[in-house]
């Protein structure tokens, strides 16, 4: 049982919308504790394509200055999108801590090798971290909960080849943004949630828990962001329509189908053994309500402690610069540091 503790090709259209938004779904002020389908078969080959690395770690904190050392690996055979990149420390003996990218885009859009997906890939590498940055079925592909049993055969792959990988696996941490950060906190509250597992996208005998979580702005209570734009008037009440990220997500409004909205909120999952969060939210976000990471943080609190940390970053917009600064960056990697270093 695992402990529970605490290539490159891009589209630059694509890569434009996410960084004006990331689809949905400023300066740094000091820490605040809070008191928030089915696919198709399509065979997919295991085989995958060796990178060199190009140059060493140090890049600017948002696209990697080098390329994957394992390229479009798959982690499971339902669908060509269940692939990751793999990238190994150059130097270190290892065997090397793990975090894993999710990227964003309303759960409609986005790639692996999409900037938005690789934010710190550079500072991790240099740090003795391997990185995996994971492809997902998209909404447009597969419904709710697609994304999450991918996530989590994704982690369930990488412990199973561990050793072939020079991975540790009892210390694999999940960082994600918009979409990627409901992602990966779910990853965080949902440890032995068999319906969510996923387990016949292969290496069920492996856990699918980790052991830190970094959540990016992330929507958590999806059938709360109406109200919660209506009260702050920051962003549009129109998450319950049809046409919504998160409705496409579930294949109709979300207001349709409360039962499997309730059971895609992080929230409901809280237990006393979820591993370390670090949240961080701006306070000027039109995308994703603040209030959804504030209520995650005052709900994770009275279960896991000291061990949620919410930072609010005034002023800042949904993926705003102010989240990949080398300052805020460094500041993730230190968390990240004492959930998967320190012990």
């Amino acid at each position: 049982m695992v402990e529970r503790t605490g290539s490159v090709f891009v589209l630059s259209v694509l890569a434009a919308l996410m960084a004006l938004g990331m689809v949905g779904c400023g300066a740094a002020t000091p820490a605040v504790e809070s008191p928030t389908a089915q696919a198709t078969a399509v065979p997919a080959t295991q085989a995958a394509s060796v990178v060199p690395q190009r140059g060493g770690p140090g890049g600017s904190g948002t696209f990697a200055s080098v390329a994957p050392t394992y390229q479009d690996l798959a982690y499971a055979d339902v669908s060509p999108t269940q692939k990751l990149d793999l990238y190994i420390p150059s130097a270190g003996s290892g065997p090397f801590p793990v975090v894993v990218m999710v990227h964003g885009g309303g759960f409609m859009m986005g790639d692996k090798a999409d900037g938005t997906g690789l934010t710190g890939v550079d500072q991790l590498l240099d740090r003795g971290y391997a990185v995996a940055s994971i492809n997902y079925r998209l909404s447009g592909e597969a419904t709710y909960p697609a994304q999450i049993n991918d996530a989590k055969a994704a982690v369930r792959f990488l412990r199973a080849n561990a050793g072939k990988y020079n991975l540790n696996p009892d210390k694999i941490g999940a960082w994600g943004a918009s979409a990627g950060g409901n992602l990966v906190a779910l990853l965080g509250t949902t440890c032995g949630v068999a319906e969510l597992e996923g387990a016949d996208l292969g290496n069920a005998d492996q856990s699918s828990c980790v052991q830190a979580v970094v959540d990016w702005f992330g929507p958590i209570n999806f059938s709360a962001m109406d109200e919660q734009f209506s009260q702050s008037g920051l962003g549009p009440a129109n998450h319950n329509q049809a046409d919504s990220p998160e409705s496409r997500l579930f294949g109709q409004s979300i207001a349709r189908v409360p039962d499997r909205v309730k059971a895609a909120n992080t929230e409901t999952y809280i237990t006393a053994d979820d591993p370390p969060f670090f949240i961080q939210h701006g306070t000027a976000d039109s995308q994703v309500p603040t209030q959804q990471s504030v209520d995650f943080a005052a709900r994770l609190k009275p279960a896991i402690g000291a061990n949620v940390i919410l930072e609010l970053l005034q002023g800042a917009g949904h993926a705003d610069p102010a989240f990949t600064t080398p300052e805020n960056v460094a500041k993730v990697l230190d968390f990240l540091d004492s959930a998967l270093k320190s012990k």
